[in-house]
């Protein structure tokens, strides 16, 4: 008899517990934020055709991170610096075009970006940048290919066949990104 009790009390605690934690869960929980294809091509159309621009198009506060996403755009045309990020790792999605992405290895020439400047406040937080990389991974990417860059890896285009554009995705630990 106790036993049968004992059961009985420990099933009801069990699922007054589940309930609770059911409805918690569904109380708490924000819609997702949804970006179109068509959000993303409207900000990489304002990019000067012979031009490398990147434009945060949103960044969000996750739990403890704040998540950026932006959108780049390389000219073959234009300047290509080597850069590294302090505390921010990216993501990058291949739109359209193909180049030679070259990771890690040395940093040539680096310099501390501004801590005031656009870049640092808006996408990427301190970073370094530089004029190229010795040594290093080399890797032609192009539509469709997807590439982690850890915090502190160096990174730069060593080639662009004509242009490339990318999503990037940025997962910012420290909370360093202005929310947009």
């Amino acid at each position: 008899m106790r036993k049968t009790i004992l059961i009985g009390i420990l099933c009801t605690v069990c699922a007054t517990a589940q309930t609770k934690q059911q409805s918690k869960a569904a109380a708490s929980t924000a819609p997702a934020i949804y970006l179109s294809a068509g959000d993303l091509q409207a900000t990489l159309k304002k990019a000067p055709a012979e031009s490398v621009t990147d434009q945060a198009v949103r960044t969000i506060t996750v739990g403890n991170l704040n998540v950026g996403v932006g959108v780049v755009h390389r000219s073959s045309k234009a300047l290509q610096t080597s850069v590294s990020h302090d505390e921010l790792t990216e993501i990058y999605h291949v739109l359209s075009g193909s180049g030679t992405l070259v990771t890690g290895g040395v940093m040539t020439k680096p310099e501390r970006m501004p801590a005031d400047s656009a870049t640092v406040k808006d996408l990427a937080g301190p970073s370094m940048r530089g004029a190229g990389i010795d040594g290093g991974v080399s890797r032609k990417i192009k539509a469709g290919d997807v590439v982690i860059i850890p915090a502190g890896t160096v990174h730069y285009f060593s080639s662009i066949d004509g242009a490339i554009e990318y999503e990037v995705m940025r997962v910012d630990p420290q909370k360093l990104l202005a929310v947009k």
